[in-house]
């Protein structure tokens, strides 16, 4: 018996045994790079939160300033006639609207300039291909005129207002249901002064991608002629990285996750075989690979892995949506009709704000929406207009 236990013993922990490959591999990887090489990812497990967090916020919070102030720069040397109000009396029909939709906030992070700007700058980019979009500007502070950043964009951009001067504020009316109805007074207007094919609504901290254009443009005219996706009644072009784990009850990510697993496990596989001159495909070793790159992307992070999407338009997933959150909303005109008509029957409350009534929507009235993977804005705005917080953070 001694001796059995000898012999395998000594088969399995000689140094040229598989297990001893695969467990030294996994020391190595999760116990000495992956913590080196990530802890300073933000969404990743390795991430040193204590380490890191505070100076990460206060670099971040800096940066922001230093592009809301070259923003600013950037409008004050363009020169554009202005444009003043938008109407409906243009015949023309754009293929994509995107409508930004900002309200006073902190001056010193120039939060809806930044967004401005960048789509701006990537409008012209893109050039002839995208000569059929525009930008609006809704204005939804009560006192349109003390927006001191809209007073400088009116000059670029068409413009509309709710204004609400003078009138008694309705106690009924929390901050949330404003919000929506911000939201609804916009995506309204956008519909009436233009009538476009379709409607980006970007709040005014959702700085866009720069291939948000290309990618829009592959979206617009390619993927969603299916008709699944065309009786969509929303994409979202942005979820929190936070939220975009594998390890979450959503069975698209479980799917994908087991897809990730089944096609590296071979893979890696066939690379061990060659690198230690072992002839036959093992599958015990197919089923370690799949298991170690399954936890090695959701540890180091399912956000970076989608990152590698970024490669060309047509790699961007679209996957069944989640309730959070709404910083950049693309409806098309039919879709936006139907939005209106549901949101203006809600009302929104504490745990109950816009993006989750939007996401109700889904299960009362049978609709569908989706969510376009990667990320195509960065949300920049770590002072919100909702919630009070003078010491913001990343996480």
């Amino acid at each position: 018996m001694l001796y059995q236990a000898g012999q395998l013993y000594g088969r399995w922990c000689r140094w040229s045994s598989p297990f001893i490959h695969l467990l030294t591999l996994t020391v190595v990887t999760f116990g000495v790079l992956v913590p080196l090489i990530c802890h300073r990812l933000l969404h990743s497990y390795f991430y040193l939160r204590r380490w890191h967090l505070n100076p990460m916020s206060q670099e971040f919070l800096e940066q922001n300033q230093q592009e809301g102030q070259a923003a600013l720069h950037y409008f004050e040397k363009l020169q554009i006639p202005n444009t003043s109000e938008a109407s409906g009396g243009d015949a023309f029909q754009p293929l994509l609207l995107v409508t930004i939709i900002t309200v006073q906030r902190r001056n010193d992070f120039h939060y809806v300039l930044q967004v401005a700007s960048h789509f701006h700058r990537l409008l012209q980019k893109c050039g002839a291909r995208c000569r059929s979009h525009r930008i609006l500007l809704c204005n939804v502070e009560s006192d349109p005129s003390s927006h001191q950043d809209v007073r400088l964009l009116s000059s670029v951009f068409p413009m509309v207002s709710r204004d609400k001067t003078g009138e008694n504020p309705d106690p009924s009316v929390n901050q949330f249901e404003k919000e929506k109805q911000d939201y609804v007074f916009c995506l309204e207007r956008s519909l009436l002064a233009y009538n476009p094919e379709y409607i980006l609504v970007v709040e005014d901290d959702a700085v866009p991608e720069e291939e948000i254009f290309p990618v829009l443009q592959h979206l617009l005219l390619a993927r969603f002629s299916k008709p699944y996706l065309r009786e969509a009644l929303y994409f979202k072009l942005y979820h929190p990285e936070r939220l975009q784990r594998y390890f979450n009850p959503e069975p698209m990510r479980i799917l994908e996750w087991l897809g990730l697993g089944m096609f590296l496990g071979p893979v890696l596989n066939c690379v061990y075989c060659w690198a230690t001159g072992r002839p036959s495909l093992s599958w015990p070793i197919v089923l370690f690979f799949a298991l170690y790159s399954m936890a090695l992307s959701e540890l180091v992070g399912r956000h970076y892995m989608l990152e590698l999407r970024r490669l060309a338009p047509a790699l961007y997933n679209i996957v069944p949506v989640t309730e959070c959150c709404t910083p950049a909303m693309l409806f098309s005109a039919p879709s936006a009709h139907r939005a209106l008509g549901y949101l203006k029957g809600l009302h929104c409350r504490q745990g109950f704000a816009k993006d989750i009534a939007l996401y109700s929507l889904l299960h009362t009235k049978g609709e569908k929406a989706y969510v376009v993977e990667p990320n195509l804005v960065r949300h920049v705005g770590m002072y919100s207009s909702l919630r009070l917080n003078d010491n913001p953070k990343l996480l």
